[in-house]
């Protein structure tokens, strides 16, 4: 029997969490040597031996961070680009109404927390549809140490820093269905040092963080609008091309009708006027 406690923090596979007042096993899988895709991550939350959440992502951080000038008084902004390698630790909770994924990686030297939550809100643009469920990301979270040198070479003051986003309401859709969009999604987040801003790109994603129905298996998908204009970008010029081919097969059909139509015409015996001529016929 697991032993359980009060609140959630990260645990390994076969951790429990206490939600809600029941004791729930948790597992947590990186299945990220599975894609094909080396750039993208998948990971995997399980309760009571059933998947309650599910991410498939590929992202990259720029963070910006400070070192000496050479004159050794000034100070020089630098940037550097971090990705989520295949090895990452993960973690997770899963609830109801909120659910949580954690991933970290270079001995807690990067903590990335995305938080996810579900509301009731009008879908419509009108306000006149009836109210829906809808789940969303409502906070992303980056905990960054700058005395990892890998990353951070020669950083001034170097030390950890939190990086967080403010009144979030991304990747929004409908109870559920999981999200899912190719094209690039970017969030800024505002760090601890000095109001930097930390820039988190994510794309080729697919996320379900409630209501999965089948282990291992997203429910239908919920394309993002960056992706159904792309598509519709990509079938508009068929669709274009369709409807110019049946205009030119109707206008030749008709043009060949009436040639016909003449021809038939011209080919009919012209009775004369006078009558008297009709006795020669």
């Amino acid at each position: 029997m697991p032993v359980c406690g009060r609140g959630w923090s990260g645990c390994s596979s076969g951790g429990s969490v206490w939600a809600l007042g029941v004791c729930a096993e948790q597992e947590v899988e990186n299945l990220s040597g599975l894609s094909t895709n080396p750039e993208r991550d998948i990971f995997v939350v399980r309760e009571n031996g059933t998947t309650c959440l599910m991410a498939e992502f590929a992202v990259r951080f720029l963070i910006p961070y400070d070192v000496l000038a050479l004159n050794g008084i000034d100070l020089i902004t630098e940037q550097t680009s971090v990705a989520i390698p295949r090895g990452a630790q993960i973690a997770g909770k899963c609830g109801p109404s909120e659910s949580e994924l954690q991933i970290s990686w270079a001995a807690q030297a990067f903590n990335f927390h995305i938080y996810f939550s579900k509301e009731k809100r009008v879908l419509g643009s009108d306000g006149k549809a009836p109210e829906a469920e809808v789940w969303k990301i409502n906070r992303v979270q980056l905990v960054y140490d700058t005395s990892e040198n890998t990353h951070f070479i020669n950083a001034y003051n170097p030390g950890k820093h939190t990086a967080s986003t403010h009144r979030l309401s991304a990747l929004v859709t409908p109870a559920g269905r999981s999200y899912v969009c190719a094209a690039q999604q970017t969030l800024t987040l505002i760090s601890s040092d000095h109001q930097k801003g930390v820039t988190v790109s994510i794309y080729d994603i697919q996320i379900q963080p409630f209501d999965i129905n089948a282990d291992f298996v997203f429910s239908e998908p919920y394309k993002c609008v960056t992706d159904q204009r792309e598509q519709l970008e990509q079938t508009l010029p068929l669709v274009l091309g369709l409807i110019l081919g049946l205009i030119i097969v109707i206008t030749i059909s008709v043009y060949h009708f009436h040639l016909k139509l003449n021809a038939a015409h011209t080919q009919q015996p012209t009775l004369p006027r006078d009558r008297s001529l009709y006795k020669n016929m």
